[in-house]
């Protein structure tokens, strides 16, 4: 896994999807965090955490869209699932490459916290249990855009796709609200990526929303090796 993990994340580097990311996601969030901090002269940074939510959305399918359509594109997939190294490996190494560039771009409100502790006293636990709450939501997203990606062929297919579908995840609530079957509706709440991220950046934060974030990180991942379970048997 380790080999897969630097070879994906070397190439993060060595073409433009590192810099667009990391450049849209600072640039997003160094909006907000001026908007709902500098701007109101407050060091409550809650109001920024909640809009990255959205910033998530829009910039997690730029890390994925590659991950396994680009194998496809260079015709080197056949090459990949013949390779001496089990498919978990393949796939969490690939996996946890675009969680490691994500986690880089998620340190940046460290940095304008520290500029706000200049102004006045910032809440830290606050801030990391929100840094947290960014990783786990992240880590999802990523497994979501994973398998999406395994089964697509075409880069900007991959990006629509994984955008459609994690903004289908942010619109679970809207959703839910237009359903009038009781049962069901109450599942989809149940199901609610923001309402679990949204009580984190309120200060409310628990086991069952770890486990949750986690407990889809996995599902989507075990899914996306059985993608090529069968590919390698076919």
């Amino acid at each position: 896994m380790g080999a897969i993990f630097r070879r994906e994340f070397g190439a993060y580097f060595t073409s433009s999807i590192a810099y667009i990311f990391l450049a849209v996601f600072w640039l997003f969030s160094g909006y907000f965090f001026y908007g709902t901090s500098l701007y109101a002269a407050t060091t409550d940074m809650s109001g920024m955490f909640q809009s990255m939510f959205l910033i998530c959305v829009i910039t997690i399918p730029v890390l994925t869209m590659r991950l396994f359509s680009e194998e496809k594109k260079q015709k080197t997939e056949q090459g990949l699932l013949t390779a001496p190294v089990s498919l978990g490996a393949i796939v969490f190494g690939k996996f946890f490459a675009a969680v490691a560039l994500y986690t880089i771009g998620i340190l940046m409100p460290f940095v304008y916290a520290l500029i706000l502790s200049g102004f006045g006293v910032v809440e830290w636990g606050i801030v990391f249990s929100n840094f947290l709450a960014l990783l786990l939501l992240g880590m999802a997203f990523i497994s979501v855009g994973t398998l999406i990606s395994a089964l697509t062929e075409n880069q900007i297919a991959a990006f629509m796709l994984s955008f459609v579908a994690l903004m289908a995840l942010y619109l679970i609530d809207v959703i839910a609200g237009y359903v009038t079957i009781d049962w069901l509706a109450n599942g989809l709440r149940t199901l609610s990526f923001y309402t679990r991220y949204y009580s984190i950046t309120c200060g409310l934060f628990n086991v069952s929303t770890i486990v949750f974030y986690l407990s889809v990180a996995v599902v989507f991942n075990f899914f996306t090796i059985r993608v090529f379970e069968r590919r390698r048997w076919s």
